[in-house]
């Protein structure tokens, strides 16, 4: 089905984006060197230019810009890009070869149908946020933070840091020390940090069913508005209900997921109070949004795998929506320098962008300078 001349797709543009980093971030079993995105533009026979910048793949960046380029594309040219559910659907065929991670291509499917979404807000002139439902104008910030690191002071240190840049809250890493070692940096975090500040944990499936438990138990008074991927990946859908009944303490999980049927299970299960499955990894906006749905029919409530310039509106677009997550500067300096009209924290809070579409202007010398291919 093609559309008349006006809002038919007639080019996808990628352009990889790689920012190194200033030292490596240690989590439970894992590091990061890099920090990488996509950006993606739709253009269409009218002139008109959908993007959205996706994703945090390093090694896989290549592959999945690819997909885009030979496979996505060419499902779409021709089609009308304000019609983004058609488009996802006519993408599907590209998560079909059993032979390669299929989450490459729902990656890659996420990055066009960001830039779709985009598109539409703009030839209506609304941000997404509305489009969608328009619940908030502004949610609480939290940063993905407390790496692991042997400095003295270092968890005093970033709490400072925290303050200074007015953020409500931190996602504050555990699981790749005992539970008493990881109850202990919390409980310094908390001390220094005051009363007033939301704490999240995130073990990254780092710990055993005792384990979490033991540590739950360890920081009960700590206030924890939730605690993230307790257990190892072999069984966690039934070892995180299992964390929730014994510590009740609130589950987070979701990011793992990249279909409405993994996180369903999660929902029957009885295994999470909030799910935080992240659009950029399972198939875009389009896809969240039917999570969502099912989330608030099980009394769930919504978060989002860090992706702020994406989270913010899908999130402010719900009335399950919580926090947005987003990283220190040092983290993730492309959300902190490439968004030119990125709104400044108020009392810890994101204001959702009010522009058409995702409402953010890109700096495109900051994509030139770190342009990867």
């Amino acid at each position: 089905m093609t559309s008349p001349r006006g809002s038919e797709i007639v080019a996808i543009e990628t352009i990889p984006v790689r920012v190194p980093l200033q030292r490596t971030f240690h989590g439970s079993h894992y590091s990061m060197r890099n920090r990488c995105t996509i950006l993606t533009r739709v253009r269409t026979a009218d002139g008109g230019v959908g993007e959205a910048y996706n994703g945090d793949a390093d090694a896989e960046q290549a592959e999945i810009v690819r997909i885009i380029r030979e496979e996505a594309t060419p499902l779409l040219l021709g089609l009308d890009g304000c019609r983004p559910e058609l488009c996802w659907e006519r993408m599907l065929p590209i998560t079909l070869d059993i032979l390669r991670d299929r989450t490459l291509a729902l990656q890659a499917m996420a990055c066009v149908d960001s830039a779709l979404w985009d598109l539409v807000g703009k030839v209506l002139g609304v941000s997404l946020g509305r489009l969608w439902g328009g619940y908030a104008d502004r949610l609480p910030f939290i940063a993905i933070a407390g790496y692991y690191s042997d400095e003295p002071g270092a968890i005093e240190l970033e709490a400072e840091r925290y303050r200074e840049l007015g953020l409500a809250g931190c996602k504050f890493k555990v699981g790749g020390r005992s539970p008493q070692e990881d109850a202990e940096r919390v409980r310094r975090l908390r001390r220094t940090i005051g009363s007033d500040f939301i704490i999240a944990v995130d073990a990254n499936q780092g710990w055993s069913v005792f384990e979490a438990v033991d540590f739950a138990r360890r920081v009960h008074d700590c206030d924890l508005i939730w605690f993230e991927e307790p257990c190892h990946w072999q069984n966690d859908r039934r070892a995180m209900r299992d964390v929730r009944m014994m510590a009740a303490m609130p589950i987070t999980a979701g990011q793992g997921e990249t279909t409405p049927a993994g996180v369903g299970e999660l929902l029957t299960l009885g295994a999470v109070d909030y799910c935080n499955f992240d659009a950029s990894w399972s198939g875009g906006p389009t896809q969240w949004r039917r999570v969502a749905g099912m989330a608030a029919l099980a009394g769930v409530r919504m978060a989002h795998h860090e992706e702020p310039q994406i989270s913010a509106q899908l999130l402010a677009s719900v009335s399950h929506g919580t926090l947005v997550e987003g990283f220190l500067p040092d983290r993730d300096p492309i959300f902190w320098n490439l968004i030119a009209n990125r709104p400044a924290l108020e009392d810890g809070a994101y204001p959702v962008p009010t522009g058409p579409g995702w409402g953010l202007e890109l700096d495109l010398g900051f994509v030139e300078r770190y342009r990867a291919a």
